[in-house]
This record gives structure tokens, C-alpha cells and sequence, in this order.
């Protein structure tokens, strides 16, 4: 009988240190699959949101991010995940956060670099200054950088372009492009963009009018910036194509202003009319040296089946709506104008 309580009791004192691993594995095991496995980020308002990570960031930096931008539950069980799976290399980038999601999840979609898209837009851009804002405002590439591009002569010599002509190679839509591109590979998306843009019946289109493609997009930006009215763009575009094949000048009142830098100018006066410039089509005869505007495919595709008539002059409609009376005799033309100034005084509108 003794001889068996003492076998009893070594067993018992065997047992228990391995009973103890065990238990320290299970709890060990159920730490990690905490760690790894419950929902610990989520965005702070909608179901989605995403996190941008630059260039050169450190973990630190990633956590920095999540925390400005989603909302984390544990730090500390985030930096454990991150050295288990060994998340050292930090891949730039736009990476998405759709509803509550784990460490292992995500730690393992920042180390993929499978990053999301941006919907790219830009519509409505008078200058290169507020292009490159708006380029900057959706891409990590900073407006230094674009602006810089759009100043640099040889580098849009390879494209055919200089720093007048450079707003044209951006025909404005919606384009998917990652969130970390740097500025050059910006250029390379566009000119592919503007390529695919200007399809052999466009390009036909252009040389019948006689146009180059920089061409009609420069008309455009005077087309739109001319009316507001969009079934008037092909007529207007109709009569400066009229004009400038009979050797006059433009007269387009949107690139005197563009020359002064105020696009808000309601009355041109004197002092606009002569002010020296490249841009000014009172003093110069044919196109002005690029578009004013980023034009909108609508806008180019209106020079490119501009109406076809006879009206050489147009002036604003007294109604101040924003469109226009054409006129194919200077004494009809000076009778609208007089309607339209006659409204611009009635409303005391003086610049």
C-alpha cells in the first residue's frame, strides 16, 4: 500500500508541471489569436476610410497615421503583431480600411503594398497653379513638385509642349492612379490619357480646320470661358474660327483677363484693351500662345464641330445670363453692344 500512494503522489508531482505548460500554452495561444485575430482598427466616422502613407515613413509613422485617421483599440497589441510578422519594410501608398478590422489583416495588407486606387479628378481649372493644387490635394506628390514640372522648358520639350501649352496635356475626367505616384509618372499617365484622348477622327476633326490638337484645346478654353451656355459653344467657336480665317483679331474678351490675372472683370476698359501681352487678342491677331483653361472634353469637342455660319462679332445678352447675340455686320453688333451696356449701367455694374 505505501509502495503504491508513493507511485500515486510521483505521478501527481509529474503531472502538474506538465499540466502547468499546458495551461500556459493555451493562455499563450488564446494572448495570440487576441492579438491577432480580434478587430482592433476601424474608421472613426463612415464604414470606410483609408490610410496614406508616405515615402520614408517608420512604424512609428504608420501608427501615427492610424491614429489621425482611424480609430485603434491597442497600441501595444498592433507594435507585437507588427514584430511577429515582421513588418520592417514600410510600402508607401493608399491602403483602405472597410469596417472593423484585425492586426493580422491589415499589418498583412500594409506589408502586401496592395494598396487602393484614387479616383482622380480635376474639372473647372483656370491655372497651372490651381491644376498642380488640385493634383497635390489627392496624390502625396506635393504642388512644388507638379508646378516645377509645368515651369521646366526641356522637360516638356520632350512632350511636345512648353510652359503655355503644358495645362493641355490634361483633359479632365475621372482616372485611377495610385496615391503615391511622384510627379513625372503623373506627366506619363497624362500624355497616355491625352493620346488616347485624341482618336484618329478628333485629330482628323482638327486638321480640317486647320487646327493642331494644342490648337483646338486652346479655342476650347476661350469657348468656355466665353459662355457659360453650353449649346452656345459650337456656335461661338463657329465665330472665332469665322475670324481667324479672315484674318482678325480675336477680340475675346476671357484672355484679356486672364492677362490681368482677374477672371472676375465684368467691364473691360482701356486700360485692359491695352495692356501689352501675348494674351491679349485686342493686340494680337491669331491664338493666343496656349489655352486659359484646363478645357473640358465638352469644350474641344465643341471647336472640333463648331457650327458652321457666317457671324464674325457677339456680344453678352442684356439678360447678364451669360449668353450672347451674334451678329454678322458691325452696325448689328454695335446696336447689341449698346442693349449690353445699357444693362450693365442699369445694374451698376462698372468693372
Amino acid at each position: 500500500m505505501a509502495e503504491k500512494s508513493n507511485k500515486k503522489q510521483k505521478n501527481s508531482q509529474i503531472h502538474k508541471p506538465i499540466l502547468l505548460i499546458v495551461l500556459l500554452l493555451i493562455l499563450f495561444g488564446l494572448y495570440g489569436t487576441y492579438i491577432l485575430f480580434i478587430p482592433n482598427i476601424s474608421p472613426k466616422e463612415n464604414s470606410k476610410t483609408f490610410l496614406c502613407i508616405p515615402d520614408s515613413s517608420s512604424l512609428n509613422d504608420v501608427l501615427s497615421i492610424i491614429q489621425k485617421t482611424a480609430k485603434i483599440g491597442n497600441v501595444s497589441s498592433f507594435r507585437q503583431v507588427a514584430t511577429i510578422m515582421r513588418y520592417n519594410k514600410i510600402h508607401p501608398g493608399r491602403y483602405e480600411i472597410n469596417g472593423h478590422v484585425n492586426n493580422f489583416s491589415l499589418i498583412r495588407l500594409l506589408r502586401s503594398g496592395r494598396q487602393t486606387p484614387v479616383k482622380l479628378t480635376f474639372n473647372n481649372i483656370r491655372t497651372k497653379e490651381q491644376l498642380a493644387g488640385k493634383l497635390a490635394d489627392q496624390l502625396m506628390a506635393d504642388s512644388v513638385s507638379i508646378i516645377n514640372l509645368m515651369n521646366d522648358s526641356a522637360y516638356l520639350a520632350a512632350y511636345g509642349l512648353d510652359t503655355n501649352t503644358v495645362v493641355a496635356l490634361f483633359i479632365p475626367n475621372t482616372y485611377e492612379i495610385f496615391w503615391n505616384v511622384k510627379a513625372p509618372k503623373i506627366f506619363e499617365r497624362m500624355k497616355k490619357e491625352y493620346d488616347n484622348f485624341w482618336t484618329p477622327d478628333r485629330v482628323a476633326k482638327a486638321d480640317s480646320i486647320p487646327f493642331t490638337p494644342i490648337e483646338v484645346s486652346t479655342l476650347a478654353s476661350i469657348v468656355e470661358e466665353e459662355t457659360n451656355g453650353k449649346a452656345e459653344r459650337r456656335m461661338v467657336a463657329g465665330l472665332y474660327i469665322n475670324r481667324l480665317k479672315q484674318d482678325m483679331p480675336l477680340q475675346a474678351d476671357p484672355t484679356l483677363k486672364f492677362a490681368v490675372g482677374d477672371f472676375k472683370l465684368k467691364r473691360l476698359g482701356i486700360e485692359q484693351i491695352k495692356k501689352p501681352s501675348p494674351y491679349n487678342t485686342y493686340l494680337n491677331k491669331g491664338l493666343p500662345p496656349g489655352p486659359i483653361r484646363v478645357a473640358s472634353p465638352a469644350g474641344i469637342d465643341a471647336v472640333l464641330n463648331y457650327t458652321h455660319h457666317k457671324y464674325i462679332y457677339m456680344c453678352a445678352k442684356e439678360t447678364l445670363n451669360g449668353e450672347h447675340n451674334f451678329a454678322s455686320s458691325y452696325a448689328e453688333h454695335m446696336r447689341n453692344a449698346k442693349k449690353y451696356q445699357k444693362a450693365l449701367n442699369d445694374r451698376k455694374i462698372f468693372k
